[in-house]
């Protein structure tokens, strides 16, 4: 696996997942698991939905 995600791209998934899980706790309601798929995404620094278009938000190395 090829890194593809930088450091902001990952700043926002960890935001946007922990805000899932404390919704889906809040409520009570098992759509709080999909929190798994940016908090993974975040930890593993790779995004698979990048790959067929080419994207990354990663600096290039010079």
């Amino acid at each position: 696996m090829k890194k593809n995600i930088g450091s902001a791209d990952q700043i926002i998934r960890w935001i946007i997942g922990i805000v899932i899980a404390a919704l889906g706790i809040y409520y009570k309601n098992w759509w709080g698991l999909v929190a798994i798929i940016p908090i993974g995404t975040a930890l593993f620094n790779f995004c698979p939905l990048y790959l067929p278009f080419g994207i990354s938000t990663r600096k290039k190395a010079e």
